[in-house]
């Protein structure tokens, strides 16, 4: 079971309070967790990433285990702890301005 914070904005979208919790098969990647959570919540569809390119939206950030994955290949496995459903991941929307 992967567990999956998002930030409050987004959870309103999808209804849902505190984290979800997700069944991901196979390898557990960012590809794999958001395919399961757009499958799970519909409404997140072109949200954290774009509907035809499937990059990560700009002002959306991507965490696990203390580290900044937003950079990373949709495809490179998560942290064990992550897949393991001890370690969350982290959808942050990112702050920009002055």
């Amino acid at each position: 079971m992967i567990r999956v914070v998002l930030p409050q904005h987004l959870r309103r979208l999808a209804q849902v309070d505190g984290e979800v919790r997700l069944d991901v098969a196979g390898r557990v990647t960012q590809r794999a967790v958001l395919d399961a959570l757009e499958a799970r919540y519909p409404a997140l569809r072109g949200t954290i990433r774009d509907h035809v390119t499937q990059q990560r939206r700009a002002f959306v950030r991507f965490f696990a285990c203390g580290q900044d994955l937003s950079h990373e290949l949709p495809d490179v496995p998560l942290p064990e702890a992550v897949a393991g459903g001890t370690e969350p991941f982290l959808i942050i929307g990112a702050m920009a301005g002055g």
